[in-house]
């Protein structure tokens, strides 16, 4: 007789665990829009298409997202805006398009939630030096525990001028007389999404709460 009443109690359990979890998030967050800027018609976040994309799934398939977070946490929960990773706690609507979104769990590198807003020495990050950083990190930031991403460049003849793209190597890296090391299309479409990656834009769902650097 008590059967019933305990698979109806089990069933209600599971079943309210899984409206919590699935149905009411989706209710809340599946219809979320960009945000459209009254005044200048300005649309935010954007859906990145092309070599973006392309660099995002270098990026997930490089697996950065095991080293690296994307997710901007707000003061009360640490540090993150203190140490100038954002103006503002990153919010639903900032992953709209992302498809897997790469919030990351562990921070063995720094976030890069607003990696294409980073600066040295008061100038914007150029390409160059990501490029150098992914070939071999310690030369950018000494005692990095990132691997060398090698894999991504090529090491080729010169024929005719030097590609402007070309690795500015010394010491051990230095490749041999008439030789040079460039990127390939995948470490270049790498650079374009990390230097894309700005979530500073003002939402009206949260406030800013400090500066980037």
């Amino acid at each position: 007789m008590r059967f019933p009443f305990l698979f109806t109690g089990i069933f209600a359990t599971f079943a309210l665990a899984w409206y919590g979890q699935t149905i009411l998030p989706q209710m809340q967050l599946g219809n979320l829009q960009p945000q459209v800027d009254e005044d200048s018609g300005d649309a935010y976040p954007i859906d990145n298409q092309g070599i973006v994309a392309q660099g995002r799934k270098v990026y997930v398939s490089n697996g950065c997202m095991y080293c690296h977070t994307q997710q901007v946490r707000a003061d009360q929960s640490g540090s993150d805006i203190a140490r100038g990773w954002g103006k503002r706690r990153t919010v639903a609507r900032d992953y709209i398009y992302d498809n897997p979104v790469v919030l990351g769990v562990v921070r063995n590198g720094p976030d890069l939630t607003n990696e294409g807003l980073r600066q040295f020495d008061g100038k914007p990050v150029e390409a160059a030096w990501h490029f150098a950083h992914l070939y071999n990190p310690r030369d950018k930031v000494p005692g990095s525990i990132m691997p060398s991403y090698r894999y991504l460049f090529e090491k080729r003849k010169i024929s005719g001028q030097r590609s402007v793209d070309a690795l500015q190597l010394e010491g051990a890296d230095a490749v041999g007389e008439g030789y040079e090391v460039v990127p390939t299309s995948q470490a270049k479409a790498l650079v374009v999404y990390l230097m894309s990656l700005d979530r500073n834009h003002p939402l009206k769902e949260v406030k800013e709460e400090g500066a980037a650097k």
